[in-house]
């Protein structure tokens, strides 16, 4: 076969894109396609960001190419991910697809507050009238049950179109799904990281959550397994990531976003919430005291160029409403679920904000 661009593009119609069930061709996914004497260069997009799709896709490239127009011949090609709006312009989601946002929310370390945090925005945009979902992917510690007083509760399975699904437990009119339902809750949950991650994965694929307009993931801390599998499995629109004001996490706060960042990830950071800015006595209430340190998450933000979302105060309601399984941004004419509402009116715009981008 003579090597010319006609031939070259009739070769490469025949590879696909697995996330796009098209082949590259079609879809106007090969860029930059150069043919020189023995040489061939171009440039091909995919779906998946991460690094093992885009080697498989270079390796079936180059394969075709060499199996018509022989081994002797060089190939420079070069597979970058979509950018996020080609990406939507191409495909509906096959996971998810009536879902417009998801977001995880991660923390670089424990203890600084990521399920409440979660647990309270998902109550907030509810209470703004938006359809919500949570996924606990939390898988050795998860809370979402105890935040939303529903521990005794099990999912049932319902019937799609002739395919069993998983029909998430409600609360407050937000839809919830946790490796929680599935355990004893006093039993440690001791799995491996794939078992972990199919475990988490099968929360997406196998469950029927409808129309949402935001699905929110609880991610366990710290950045493993679970974090690749789902940026792989499941796509994610932006991620949210919290710390408190002390250096030691901000430093774990640091390296979470830069995970989101790195090319094999490619997921937006929406922005960064700081929990537990500071303290204020019931019997003082104009008094602050920063006892982890003052604007610490809010100075990472600017740092790093990332959007800052809002600051939450160390208040012992905050905690006694997650131990009650009441978000306590449902509580009326309170202090507390004010602060809680504007950091979801802040979170909406960002994401609005990011969309438009």
């Amino acid at each position: 076969m003579e090597l010319v661009r006609e031939n070259v593009l009739d070769v490469l119609g025949a590879v696909m894109e697995p996330d796009l069930k098209k082949d590259i061709v079609s879809a106007n996914l090969v860029e930059e396609l150069k043919i020189e004497e023995n040489a061939i260069s171009l440039r091909v997009m995919v779906s998946n960001p991460a690094m093992h799709a885009r080697r498989r896709m270079q390796e079936a490239i180059e394969f075709n190419l060499k199996n018509k127009f022989g081994k002797e011949i060089s190939i420079n090609c070069e597979v970058a991910a979509m950018p996020a709006e080609a990406k939507e312009a191409h495909v509906q989601r096959k996971v998810l697809p009536e879902v417009k946002h998801v977001v995880a929310v991660a923390s670089g370390k424990g203890g600084v507050g990521k399920s409440t945090v979660t647990a309270n925005l998902a109550g907030g945009l509810a209470k703004a009238g938006y359809r919500v979902g949570v996924v606990d992917a939390d898988i050795y510690g998860p809370s979402m049950p105890t935040m939303f007083d529903v521990v005794d509760e099990k999912p049932t399975m319902l019937d799609v179109e002739g395919t069993p699904k998983i029909n998430p437990v409600v609360s407050y009119g937000i839809k919830i799904l946790s490796i929680g339902f599935f355990t004893e809750q006093d039993n440690a949950v001791v799995w491996r990281g794939p078992m972990a991650s199919k475990a988490l994965t099968q929360m997406f694929t196998d469950a029927y959550w409808g129309k949402l307009d935001y699905l929110l993931i609880d991610l366990p801390p710290g950045t493993g397994d679970i974090h690749l599998s789902l940026v792989q499995d499941v796509p994610l629109d932006g991620a949210v990531v919290v710390s408190t004001p002390q250096e030691v996490a901000l430093a774990d706060a640091r390296k979470g976003v830069n995970m989101f960042r790195l090319e094999s990830i490619n997921v937006p950071v929406i922005g960064i919430i700081e929990n537990m800015a500071w303290f204020t006595p019931e019997e003082l209430p104009d008094n602050k005291y920063y006892i982890f340190g003052r604007d610490g998450a809010k100075n990472l933000a600017a740092g790093m160029n990332v959007p800052f979302i809002g600051q939450l105060p160390l208040i012992q309601g905050i905690r006694e409403a997650g131990d009650v399984g009441r978000p306590a941004v449902f509580q009326e004419n309170s202090p507390i679920a004010d602060a809680l509402d504007e950091l979801v009116r802040t979170f909406v715009k960002e994401v609005d904000l990011l969309k438009s981008k």
